[in-house]
């Protein structure tokens, strides 16, 4: 369940982020990424502490570590690389969509233009970069959340020939 939780609220933060026929470098985008930056910060804090918080549990109880516990202590640790990652591209996107802010203040010209065009582009990809590092991050902890472990199956051992001997009378 609070692989499947967390999931969803990377899923969340995605979903928010504009797609790129909607992208436009106007105050509303700037409020959406303040928003979802500071969300997707908060997650990515709640990743590393659990992950912390259970490696330590693990270290001082280490009789108590289930395969279970184990798996979602790793799946949490290991969601936190590309959530991160998708902090860092929309960081860049809040660079790029800097830049298009600045650039409605220079004079009109091609080589104006085309830096509009390319700071257009580089926050279009960084969105984009964005959103598939969360739906990396989300899927790879809804697959470990949905991996079972096999329990554990002993065969029986085969009788033993004084066993299945029949007593003499």
């Amino acid at each position: 369940m609070l692989l499947h939780d967390v999931a969803d609220r990377l899923n969340t933060v995605a979903d928010h982020l504009p797609l790129p026929d909607q992208i436009h470098p106007d105050p509303g985008l700037s409020e959406i990424l303040d928003d979802e930056v500071r969300h997707l910060a908060r997650l990515l804090g709640y990743l590393a502490g659990e992950s912390a918080f259970r490696h330590r549990a693990t270290a001082r109880y280490p009789s108590q570590a289930t395969a279970t516990v184990r798996r979602t202590t790793l799946a949490l640790a290991q969601a936190a690389e590309p959530t991160g990652a998708a902090l860092a591209a929309l960081g860049a996107a809040v660079h790029h969509l800097g830049l298009l802010a600045d650039l409605t203040h220079k004079a009109p010209g091609p080589a104006r233009t085309r830096a509009i065009a390319s700071a257009h582009q580089g926050l279009v990809d960084r969105l984009g970069e964005s959103r598939t590092h969360l739906a990396r991050a989300a899927k790879h902890l809804r697959a470990a959340a949905d991996t079972r472990a096999t329990p554990a199956v002993t065969a029986p051992s085969p009788p033993t020939a004084s066993a299945t001997a029949s007593p003499t009378r």
